[in-house]
Protein backbone atom coordinates (compact mmCIF):
# COMPACT_ATOMS: atom_id res chain seq x y z
CA UNK A 1 0.00 0.00 0.00
CA UNK A 2 1.49 3.66 -0.83
CA UNK A 3 2.44 5.53 1.66
CA UNK A 4 3.40 9.18 2.24
CA UNK A 5 6.40 9.79 3.77
CA UNK A 6 7.71 13.30 3.27
CA UNK A 7 5.68 16.23 2.15
CA UNK A 8 7.77 19.57 0.95
CA UNK A 9 6.88 22.37 -1.38
CA UNK A 10 8.62 25.56 -2.37
CA UNK A 11 7.43 28.51 -3.84
CA UNK A 12 7.47 28.98 -7.23
CA UNK A 13 8.20 32.84 -8.14
CA UNK A 14 9.12 34.12 -11.68
CA UNK A 15 12.26 33.09 -13.78
CA UNK A 16 14.23 36.09 -13.62
CA UNK A 17 12.38 38.84 -15.18
CA UNK A 18 10.52 36.86 -17.58
CA UNK A 19 6.90 35.39 -17.17
CA UNK A 20 6.67 33.44 -20.35
CA UNK A 21 8.09 29.76 -20.06
CA UNK A 22 8.12 26.30 -19.87
CA UNK A 23 10.17 23.66 -18.55
CA UNK A 24 10.48 20.08 -20.55
CA UNK A 25 10.45 17.21 -18.41
CA UNK A 26 12.91 14.70 -19.53
CA UNK A 27 12.31 12.09 -16.92
CA UNK A 28 13.76 9.74 -18.70
CA UNK A 29 17.55 8.67 -19.70
CA UNK A 30 17.82 7.36 -23.83
CA UNK A 31 21.32 6.58 -23.20
CA UNK A 32 24.95 7.20 -21.37
CA UNK A 33 27.29 6.87 -24.33
CA UNK A 34 30.36 8.37 -25.98
CA UNK A 35 28.23 9.74 -28.45
CA UNK A 36 28.40 13.45 -29.73
CA UNK A 37 27.57 13.85 -33.25
CA UNK A 38 27.45 17.60 -33.02
CA UNK A 39 31.44 17.51 -31.66
CA UNK A 40 32.45 14.35 -33.07
CA UNK A 41 30.19 13.44 -36.01
CA UNK A 42 30.17 9.84 -37.18
CA UNK A 43 33.19 8.42 -34.47
CA UNK A 44 33.35 7.77 -30.94
CA UNK A 45 33.40 10.53 -28.63
CA UNK A 46 36.60 10.85 -26.31
CA UNK A 47 33.85 11.24 -22.93
CA UNK A 48 31.01 10.05 -22.25
CA UNK A 49 27.52 11.61 -22.16
CA UNK A 50 24.14 11.53 -20.50
CA UNK A 51 21.67 11.56 -22.76
CA UNK A 52 17.66 12.69 -22.75
CA UNK A 53 14.95 12.92 -25.77
CA UNK A 54 14.72 11.43 -29.39
CA UNK A 55 15.54 7.68 -29.65
CA UNK A 56 17.08 8.72 -33.27
CA UNK A 57 20.38 9.93 -31.53
CA UNK A 58 23.26 8.38 -32.86
CA UNK A 59 27.06 8.68 -33.74
CA UNK A 60 26.13 11.29 -36.56
CA UNK A 61 22.31 11.99 -35.91
CA UNK A 62 20.30 14.36 -38.13
CA UNK A 63 17.72 16.48 -37.72
CA UNK A 64 15.42 13.77 -39.79
CA UNK A 65 17.17 11.17 -37.65
CA UNK A 66 15.91 12.59 -34.34
CA UNK A 67 12.92 13.82 -35.75
CA UNK A 68 12.09 9.88 -36.81
CA UNK A 69 12.77 8.46 -33.39
CA UNK A 70 10.56 5.84 -32.14
CA UNK A 71 9.98 7.75 -28.74
CA UNK A 72 11.33 10.68 -26.80
CA UNK A 73 12.42 10.47 -23.13
CA UNK A 74 10.44 13.59 -22.95
CA UNK A 75 7.01 14.70 -21.51
CA UNK A 76 5.86 16.33 -24.59
CA UNK A 77 6.18 13.93 -27.23
CA UNK A 78 6.41 15.81 -30.15
CA UNK A 79 9.63 16.72 -28.59
CA UNK A 80 12.39 14.84 -30.54
CA UNK A 81 15.17 16.91 -29.63
CA UNK A 82 18.55 15.72 -28.22
CA UNK A 83 20.14 17.30 -25.15
CA UNK A 84 23.08 15.79 -23.76
CA UNK A 85 25.94 17.10 -21.36
CA UNK A 86 28.92 15.08 -19.68
CA UNK A 87 27.98 12.53 -16.81
CA UNK A 88 29.39 13.02 -12.89
CA UNK A 89 31.75 10.32 -11.67
CA UNK A 90 33.20 9.71 -7.82
CA UNK A 91 36.90 8.90 -7.58
CA UNK A 92 37.63 7.03 -4.76
CA UNK A 93 40.70 8.44 -3.41
CA UNK A 94 42.12 4.45 -1.87
CA UNK A 95 41.15 2.25 -4.55
CA UNK A 96 41.44 5.16 -7.80
CA UNK A 97 38.42 3.35 -9.33
CA UNK A 98 35.68 5.44 -10.56
CA UNK A 99 31.37 5.23 -10.02
CA UNK A 100 29.07 7.25 -11.66
CA UNK A 101 26.84 9.24 -9.41
CA UNK A 102 23.21 8.35 -9.95
CA UNK A 103 21.19 10.88 -11.69
CA UNK A 104 17.54 11.90 -9.67
CA UNK A 105 14.43 12.82 -12.09
CA UNK A 106 16.31 12.77 -15.21
CA UNK A 107 16.84 16.52 -16.66
CA UNK A 108 14.91 19.47 -17.12
CA UNK A 109 14.99 21.72 -20.35
CA UNK A 110 13.49 25.28 -19.31
CA UNK A 111 12.04 27.31 -22.70
CA UNK A 112 12.20 30.97 -21.53
CA UNK A 113 10.76 33.07 -24.09
CA UNK A 114 13.11 36.69 -23.13
CA UNK A 115 13.57 39.02 -25.57
CA UNK A 116 11.09 40.46 -28.67
CA UNK A 117 10.23 37.92 -31.67
CA UNK A 118 11.65 34.75 -29.84
CA UNK A 119 11.78 32.60 -32.82
CA UNK A 120 11.78 28.84 -33.75
CA UNK A 121 14.92 26.78 -33.75
CA UNK A 122 14.94 25.98 -37.47
CA UNK A 123 15.54 22.45 -39.07
CA UNK A 124 19.11 21.15 -38.12
CA UNK A 125 19.61 23.42 -35.31
CA UNK A 126 22.63 23.03 -33.20
CA UNK A 127 24.12 24.40 -30.20
CA UNK A 128 26.83 24.14 -27.82
CA UNK A 129 27.22 25.91 -24.15
CA UNK A 130 31.14 25.86 -22.37
CA UNK A 131 34.11 25.10 -23.13
CA UNK A 132 35.30 21.33 -22.40
CA UNK A 133 39.19 22.21 -22.00
CA UNK A 134 38.46 25.16 -19.58
CA UNK A 135 39.67 24.26 -15.99
CA UNK A 136 40.20 27.82 -14.84
CA UNK A 137 38.18 31.22 -13.98
CA UNK A 138 38.72 34.41 -15.36
CA UNK A 139 36.43 36.70 -14.26
CA UNK A 140 37.13 36.84 -10.84
CA UNK A 141 37.35 35.17 -7.84
CA UNK A 142 34.77 32.12 -8.50
CA UNK A 143 34.26 31.75 -5.04
CA UNK A 144 32.42 35.37 -4.61
CA UNK A 145 29.29 36.39 -6.02
CA UNK A 146 29.29 37.87 -9.08
CA UNK A 147 29.27 41.73 -9.01
CA UNK A 148 25.58 43.98 -9.62
CA UNK A 149 24.84 43.24 -13.37
CA UNK A 150 24.94 46.85 -13.75
CA UNK A 151 28.92 46.90 -13.08
CA UNK A 152 29.72 44.20 -15.53
CA UNK A 153 30.31 46.56 -18.68
CA UNK A 154 32.07 48.70 -16.93
CA UNK A 155 34.31 46.20 -15.48
CA UNK A 156 34.78 44.74 -19.32
CA UNK A 157 32.92 41.60 -18.04
CA UNK A 158 30.70 41.08 -21.17
CA UNK A 159 32.79 39.36 -24.08
CA UNK A 160 31.43 36.29 -24.58
CA UNK A 161 34.07 34.50 -23.15
CA UNK A 162 33.38 36.12 -19.78
CA UNK A 163 29.31 35.31 -20.67
CA UNK A 164 30.00 31.72 -20.93
CA UNK A 165 31.92 31.43 -17.55
CA UNK A 166 28.76 32.61 -15.91
CA UNK A 167 26.22 30.74 -17.95
CA UNK A 168 27.61 27.42 -15.52
CA UNK A 169 26.07 26.49 -12.00
CA UNK A 170 26.50 24.57 -8.98
CA UNK A 171 23.50 24.53 -6.63
CA UNK A 172 23.72 22.72 -3.26
CA UNK A 173 20.93 21.14 -2.51
CA UNK A 174 19.68 20.78 0.95
CA UNK A 175 15.47 20.79 1.64
CA UNK A 176 16.43 21.65 5.47
CA UNK A 177 17.63 25.34 4.17
CA UNK A 178 16.48 28.19 2.09
CA UNK A 179 16.82 27.11 -1.39
CA UNK A 180 20.10 28.53 -3.32
CA UNK A 181 20.08 30.75 -6.47
CA UNK A 182 20.38 29.58 -9.75
CA UNK A 183 23.93 30.41 -11.71
CA UNK A 184 25.12 31.16 -7.78
CA UNK A 185 28.34 29.13 -7.70
CA UNK A 186 30.33 28.71 -11.15
CA UNK A 187 32.54 25.99 -9.53
CA UNK A 188 32.07 22.07 -8.63
CA UNK A 189 31.93 22.33 -4.66
CA UNK A 190 34.80 19.61 -3.47
CA UNK A 191 33.35 16.55 -1.37
CA UNK A 192 34.13 17.80 2.42
CA UNK A 193 31.44 20.58 1.42
CA UNK A 194 28.83 18.64 -0.55
CA UNK A 195 29.19 15.81 2.53
CA UNK A 196 28.56 19.18 5.22
CA UNK A 197 26.54 21.19 3.11
CA UNK A 198 24.51 19.40 0.72
CA UNK A 199 22.49 16.29 2.20
CA UNK A 200 20.01 15.93 -1.14
CA UNK A 201 22.50 16.33 -3.84
CA UNK A 202 24.12 18.63 -6.72
CA UNK A 203 22.86 20.41 -9.21
CA UNK A 204 24.10 21.73 -12.68
CA UNK A 205 22.91 24.27 -14.54
CA UNK A 206 23.40 25.86 -17.59
CA UNK A 207 22.65 28.34 -19.73
CA UNK A 208 22.80 28.11 -23.60
CA UNK A 209 23.33 31.59 -25.99
CA UNK A 210 20.07 33.07 -27.08
CA UNK A 211 21.42 35.85 -29.37
CA UNK A 212 21.61 34.66 -33.32
CA UNK A 213 22.89 35.09 -36.84
CA UNK A 214 20.61 32.90 -38.52
CA UNK A 215 22.56 29.96 -39.26
CA UNK A 216 21.83 26.76 -37.96
CA UNK A 217 25.78 25.85 -37.60
CA UNK A 218 28.67 27.21 -37.85
CA UNK A 219 32.24 25.86 -38.62
CA UNK A 220 33.22 25.87 -34.56
CA UNK A 221 29.95 24.77 -33.72
CA UNK A 222 29.32 27.81 -31.83
CA UNK A 223 29.92 31.41 -33.21
CA UNK A 224 26.43 31.60 -34.68
CA UNK A 225 24.84 32.02 -31.13
CA UNK A 226 25.80 34.22 -28.64
CA UNK A 227 25.23 35.41 -25.02
CA UNK A 228 22.91 38.37 -24.42
CA UNK A 229 25.32 41.05 -22.30
CA UNK A 230 23.45 39.73 -19.27
CA UNK A 231 23.68 36.14 -20.09
CA UNK A 232 19.81 35.50 -20.14
CA UNK A 233 18.95 39.05 -20.44
CA UNK A 234 20.53 41.86 -21.72
CA UNK A 235 20.91 43.43 -25.39
CA UNK A 236 22.31 40.87 -28.42
CA UNK A 237 25.50 41.65 -30.28
CA UNK A 238 24.75 43.90 -33.55
CA UNK A 239 26.71 40.30 -35.44
CA UNK A 240 23.30 38.32 -33.95
CA UNK A 241 20.59 40.03 -33.77
CA UNK A 242 17.70 37.33 -33.75
CA UNK A 243 16.64 35.80 -30.49
CA UNK A 244 15.77 31.80 -30.04
CA UNK A 245 14.56 30.37 -27.18
CA UNK A 246 16.44 30.74 -24.17
CA UNK A 247 17.56 27.13 -23.24
CA UNK A 248 18.83 26.49 -19.55
CA UNK A 249 19.66 22.89 -18.46
CA UNK A 250 18.87 21.31 -14.40
CA UNK A 251 20.51 17.86 -14.55
CA UNK A 252 20.66 16.39 -10.80
CA UNK A 253 22.77 13.88 -9.06
CA UNK A 254 22.56 12.40 -5.79
CA UNK A 255 26.13 13.37 -4.49
CA UNK A 256 24.53 12.73 -1.36
CA UNK A 257 23.77 9.14 -1.38
CA UNK A 258 25.17 7.00 1.19
CA UNK A 259 27.45 5.15 -0.94
CA UNK A 260 29.62 8.50 -1.10
CA UNK A 261 28.98 9.96 2.12
CA UNK A 262 32.34 9.63 4.36
CA UNK A 263 34.36 8.45 1.72
CA UNK A 264 37.37 9.84 0.92
CA UNK A 265 37.37 10.91 -3.08
CA UNK A 266 36.51 13.52 -5.59
CA UNK A 267 33.45 14.31 -7.79
CA UNK A 268 34.40 14.06 -11.27
CA UNK A 269 32.83 15.51 -14.39
CA UNK A 270 33.40 12.41 -17.34
CA UNK A 271 35.42 14.84 -19.28
CA UNK A 272 38.07 14.37 -16.38
CA UNK A 273 37.24 18.12 -15.01
CA UNK A 274 36.98 18.14 -10.90
CA UNK A 275 36.84 21.57 -10.84
CA UNK A 276 33.34 22.29 -12.97
CA UNK A 277 34.63 24.64 -14.84
CA UNK A 278 34.67 23.04 -17.98
CA UNK A 279 31.46 21.86 -17.53
CA UNK A 280 29.49 22.19 -21.28
CA UNK A 281 26.28 20.81 -22.92
CA UNK A 282 24.60 20.18 -26.26
CA UNK A 283 21.33 20.74 -28.04
CA UNK A 284 20.26 19.42 -31.65
CA UNK A 285 16.63 20.32 -32.31
CA UNK A 286 13.89 17.70 -32.99
CA UNK A 287 10.58 19.66 -33.09
CA UNK A 288 8.55 20.35 -35.88
CA UNK A 289 9.08 24.08 -36.59
CA UNK A 290 5.53 25.52 -36.99
CA UNK A 291 4.80 22.93 -33.65
CA UNK A 292 7.27 24.86 -32.04
CA UNK A 293 6.17 27.92 -32.64
CA UNK A 294 2.73 27.65 -31.87
CA UNK A 295 4.36 26.79 -28.37
CA UNK A 296 6.21 30.13 -28.07
CA UNK A 297 3.76 32.13 -29.13
CA UNK A 298 1.02 30.25 -27.27
CA UNK A 299 2.39 28.54 -24.01
CA UNK A 300 2.71 31.71 -21.68
CA UNK A 301 1.48 30.73 -19.01
CA UNK A 302 3.15 31.85 -15.94
CA UNK A 303 3.73 28.34 -13.77
CA UNK A 304 6.20 27.13 -16.47
CA UNK A 305 3.96 23.87 -16.15
CA UNK A 306 3.76 22.19 -19.75
CA UNK A 307 0.04 20.83 -18.53
CA UNK A 308 -0.62 24.66 -18.58
CA UNK A 309 -0.07 24.64 -22.46
CA UNK A 310 -3.51 23.85 -24.38
CA UNK A 311 -1.28 22.79 -27.56
CA UNK A 312 0.68 20.46 -25.45
CA UNK A 313 -2.41 18.88 -23.84
CA UNK A 314 -4.22 19.07 -27.10
CA UNK A 315 -1.80 16.70 -28.57
CA UNK A 316 -1.04 15.03 -25.68
CA UNK A 317 -1.44 13.04 -24.00
CA UNK A 318 1.93 13.82 -22.20
CA UNK A 319 4.09 10.90 -21.93
CA UNK A 320 3.93 9.27 -18.30
CA UNK A 321 7.59 8.51 -15.97
CA UNK A 322 7.53 4.81 -17.54
CA UNK A 323 7.17 5.41 -21.02
CA UNK A 324 9.69 8.39 -20.60
CA UNK A 325 12.09 5.90 -18.87
CA UNK A 326 11.24 3.33 -21.19
CA UNK A 327 12.52 5.12 -24.49
CA UNK A 328 16.37 4.81 -25.60
CA UNK A 329 18.65 4.70 -28.83
CA UNK A 330 20.05 2.13 -30.01
CA UNK A 331 24.09 1.62 -29.13
CA UNK A 332 26.46 1.44 -31.64
CA UNK A 333 28.58 -1.93 -31.95
CA UNK A 334 31.87 -0.19 -31.42
CA UNK A 335 30.48 0.62 -28.13
CA UNK A 336 28.18 -2.31 -27.29
CA UNK A 337 31.15 -3.27 -24.87
CA UNK A 338 31.55 -0.01 -22.60
CA UNK A 339 29.39 0.22 -19.97
CA UNK A 340 29.74 3.62 -18.24
CA UNK A 341 27.58 2.79 -15.57
CA UNK A 342 29.90 -0.43 -14.25
CA UNK A 343 30.70 0.16 -10.70
CA UNK A 344 34.92 -0.30 -10.08
CA UNK A 345 35.65 1.69 -12.98
CA UNK A 346 39.69 1.71 -12.90
CA UNK A 347 39.32 4.38 -15.78
CA UNK A 348 37.27 7.44 -16.82
CA UNK A 349 35.30 5.94 -20.07
CA UNK A 350 37.73 6.69 -22.98
CA UNK A 351 40.07 6.22 -20.83
CA UNK A 352 40.20 10.42 -19.78
CA UNK A 353 42.59 11.45 -17.34
CA UNK A 354 41.68 13.88 -14.69
CA UNK A 355 42.70 17.31 -14.84
CA UNK A 356 42.06 19.79 -13.10
CA UNK A 357 44.12 22.87 -14.10
CA UNK A 358 44.61 26.06 -13.81
CA UNK A 359 45.82 25.22 -17.40
CA UNK A 360 43.47 24.25 -19.75
CA UNK A 361 43.41 20.52 -20.27
CA UNK A 362 45.61 18.69 -22.97
CA UNK A 363 43.52 17.65 -25.70
CA UNK A 364 43.56 13.97 -26.60
CA UNK A 365 44.64 12.90 -23.08
CA UNK A 366 42.28 9.74 -23.91
CA UNK A 367 42.13 6.41 -25.23
CA UNK A 368 45.15 4.83 -26.81
CA UNK A 369 44.01 1.01 -26.53
CA UNK A 370 41.20 0.30 -28.84
CA UNK A 371 40.73 -2.56 -26.78
CA UNK A 372 40.25 -0.53 -23.46
CA UNK A 373 36.52 -0.47 -23.37
CA UNK A 374 36.21 -4.63 -23.75
CA UNK A 375 38.91 -4.42 -21.41
CA UNK A 376 37.65 -2.18 -18.92
CA UNK A 377 33.75 -4.00 -19.60
CA UNK A 378 35.59 -7.61 -18.32
CA UNK A 379 37.54 -6.16 -15.67
CA UNK A 380 34.48 -4.22 -14.15
CA UNK A 381 32.21 -7.39 -14.58
CA UNK A 382 35.19 -9.88 -13.20
CA UNK A 383 34.98 -6.98 -10.30
CA UNK A 384 31.44 -6.52 -10.04
CA UNK A 385 31.42 -11.03 -9.06
CA UNK A 386 34.29 -10.83 -6.63
CA UNK A 387 32.84 -7.65 -4.94
CA UNK A 388 29.30 -8.70 -4.32
CA UNK A 389 28.15 -5.45 -6.99
CA UNK A 390 25.81 -6.28 -9.53
CA UNK A 391 26.78 -6.16 -13.53
CA UNK A 392 24.62 -5.84 -16.19
CA UNK A 393 20.93 -6.81 -16.21
CA UNK A 394 21.36 -6.67 -11.86
CA UNK A 395 21.54 -3.50 -10.77
CA UNK A 396 20.32 -0.76 -8.19
CA UNK A 397 19.73 2.10 -10.29
CA UNK A 398 16.03 2.66 -12.45
CA UNK A 399 18.18 3.60 -15.56
CA UNK A 400 19.29 0.72 -17.56
CA UNK A 401 22.80 0.53 -18.55
CA UNK A 402 23.66 0.83 -22.34
CA UNK A 403 25.28 -2.00 -23.01
CA UNK A 404 25.05 -5.19 -24.93
CA UNK A 405 26.10 -8.30 -24.75
CA UNK A 406 25.35 -9.90 -28.05
CA UNK A 407 26.86 -7.08 -30.52
CA UNK A 408 30.47 -8.07 -32.18
CA UNK A 409 33.56 -6.09 -30.57
CA UNK A 410 34.41 -3.03 -31.50
CA UNK A 411 37.63 -2.62 -34.23
CA UNK A 412 40.70 -0.66 -33.53
CA UNK A 413 40.05 1.31 -36.90
CA UNK A 414 36.90 2.67 -35.30
CA UNK A 415 37.05 3.29 -31.71
CA UNK A 416 39.84 5.77 -31.19
CA UNK A 417 37.84 9.03 -30.42
CA UNK A 418 38.09 11.97 -32.47
CA UNK A 419 39.73 14.92 -32.05
CA UNK A 420 38.24 18.34 -32.72
CA UNK A 421 40.15 21.39 -33.73
CA UNK A 422 37.98 24.37 -34.24
CA UNK A 423 39.23 27.89 -33.94
CA UNK A 424 39.62 29.53 -30.95
CA UNK A 425 38.05 33.33 -30.84
CA UNK A 426 35.71 35.35 -28.94
CA UNK A 427 32.42 33.16 -30.22
CA UNK A 428 34.66 29.80 -30.29
CA UNK A 429 33.25 27.37 -28.75
CA UNK A 430 35.28 23.92 -27.29
CA UNK A 431 38.31 26.18 -28.70
CA UNK A 432 41.76 23.23 -28.49
CA UNK A 433 43.99 25.11 -26.74
CA UNK A 434 47.40 24.99 -27.24
CA UNK A 435 49.50 21.62 -25.92
CA UNK A 436 50.67 22.22 -22.19
CA UNK A 437 52.56 19.98 -19.60
CA UNK A 438 49.51 18.50 -17.52
CA UNK A 439 49.34 20.14 -13.89
CA UNK A 440 51.83 17.98 -11.02
CA UNK A 441 48.40 18.42 -9.24
CA UNK A 442 46.45 16.32 -11.44
CA UNK A 443 45.22 12.68 -10.63
CA UNK A 444 46.02 10.18 -13.07
CA UNK A 445 43.17 7.56 -13.61
CA UNK A 446 45.67 4.31 -15.48
CA UNK A 447 46.62 3.25 -12.10
CA UNK A 448 46.33 -0.79 -12.00
CA UNK A 449 42.78 -1.31 -10.18
CA UNK A 450 43.62 -3.28 -6.84
CA UNK A 451 42.95 -6.93 -6.00
CA UNK A 452 39.00 -7.78 -5.87
CA UNK A 453 37.71 -7.80 -2.29
CA UNK A 454 34.56 -9.24 -0.72
CA UNK A 455 32.36 -5.83 0.65
CA UNK A 456 29.17 -6.11 2.47
CA UNK A 457 25.58 -5.09 0.74
CA UNK A 458 25.04 -1.43 0.95
CA UNK A 459 23.71 0.31 4.13
CA UNK A 460 19.93 0.53 4.20
CA UNK A 461 18.67 4.19 2.85
CA UNK A 462 15.42 3.89 5.09
CA UNK A 463 13.05 2.55 7.85
CA UNK A 464 12.90 -0.76 8.97
CA UNK A 465 16.21 -1.99 7.33
CA UNK A 466 14.77 -1.70 3.90
CA UNK A 467 16.80 0.28 0.94
CA UNK A 468 14.39 1.91 -1.61
CA UNK A 469 15.69 3.45 -5.25
CA UNK A 470 13.98 6.01 -7.43
CA UNK A 471 11.52 3.68 -9.84
CA UNK A 472 9.98 7.67 -11.26
CA UNK A 473 9.28 10.89 -10.51
CA UNK A 474 6.33 13.44 -11.11
CA UNK A 475 5.28 16.87 -10.98
CA UNK A 476 2.66 18.66 -9.95
CA UNK A 477 1.93 22.15 -10.17
CA UNK A 478 -0.80 23.88 -7.43
CA UNK A 479 -0.89 27.56 -8.24
CA UNK A 480 2.45 29.07 -7.41
CA UNK A 481 3.66 25.70 -5.43
CA UNK A 482 5.64 23.15 -7.38
CA UNK A 483 4.83 19.58 -5.79
CA UNK A 484 7.45 16.68 -6.77
CA UNK A 485 6.23 13.60 -6.20
CA UNK A 486 8.96 10.60 -5.92
CA UNK A 487 8.14 6.89 -6.16
CA UNK A 488 10.66 4.54 -4.93
CA UNK A 489 10.52 0.51 -4.85
CA UNK A 490 12.56 -1.49 -2.08
CA UNK A 491 15.46 -3.44 -2.68
CA UNK A 492 16.46 -6.36 -1.04
CA UNK A 493 19.93 -7.38 -0.58
CA UNK A 494 20.77 -11.40 -0.36
CA UNK A 495 24.48 -12.05 0.42
CA UNK A 496 25.66 -15.44 -0.49
CA UNK A 497 28.53 -17.08 1.22
CA UNK A 498 29.42 -13.83 2.33
CA UNK A 499 30.99 -13.65 -1.18
CA UNK A 500 28.29 -12.60 -3.91
CA UNK A 501 25.77 -9.94 -3.24
CA UNK A 502 22.76 -10.42 -5.45
CA UNK A 503 20.25 -7.10 -5.94
CA UNK A 504 16.87 -8.06 -6.53
CA UNK A 505 13.49 -6.31 -6.65
CA UNK A 506 10.80 -7.50 -4.09
CA UNK A 507 7.97 -8.37 -6.02
CA UNK A 508 5.95 -8.68 -2.72
CA UNK A 509 5.74 -5.14 -1.90
CA UNK A 510 4.39 -2.02 -3.66
CA UNK A 511 5.87 0.56 -4.86
CA UNK A 512 6.06 3.61 -2.02
CA UNK A 513 4.78 6.92 -2.97
CA UNK A 514 7.40 9.48 -1.61
CA UNK A 515 6.88 13.35 -1.93
CA UNK A 516 10.12 15.74 -2.05
CA UNK A 517 11.63 18.81 -3.02
CA UNK A 518 14.63 17.59 -5.30
CA UNK A 519 15.59 18.33 -8.61
CA UNK A 520 13.95 21.26 -9.60
CA UNK A 521 13.67 23.03 -5.82
CA UNK A 522 15.21 26.57 -6.89
CA UNK A 523 13.28 30.11 -6.86
CA UNK A 524 13.31 31.44 -10.19
CA UNK A 525 13.17 34.68 -9.22
CA UNK A 526 16.33 34.36 -7.84
CA UNK A 527 18.19 33.20 -11.33
CA UNK A 528 19.73 36.95 -12.22
CA UNK A 529 20.58 36.16 -15.62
Amino acid sequence: MASKILTAFFLLGTFGDVSAFWRMECHGRTGLARIDPIMDAGVVSPHIHTVHGSSGFSLSATYDELRQGSCSSCAVKQDKSAYWTPALYFQDSDTKEFEIVPQVGGMLAYYLLRGDNVTAFPPGFQAVAGSNYRRDYTVGDPKSPDPPQSDWAALKQTSQNDLEQRAIGFNCMNYHKEPEGSLLRHYMPDKEFLDTNCPDGLRIELMFPSCWNGEVTSKDHKSHVAYPDLVGNGVCPESHPKRLVTLFYETIWDTGNKQFHGRNGQFVVSNGDPTGFGYHGDFMTGWDVDFLQEAIDTCTNASGNIRDCQLFVDNGPLQTDEEQNSCQFDVPPVLAQEDGSARHLANLPGNIQVQAGPQSATPGVGDANPLSPIISAATSLIGGFFSGSPSSATTSSSVPAVTSSSTPAASSSSIAPAQSAPASQDFGALAVPPAQTPSPTSSSTSSTPPPPTTTSAPVPSSESGVSYQIVSTETVTRGNLVEVVIWKEPVVYITEESVTTVTVGSPAVQPRRFYGRHAMQHRHHALRS
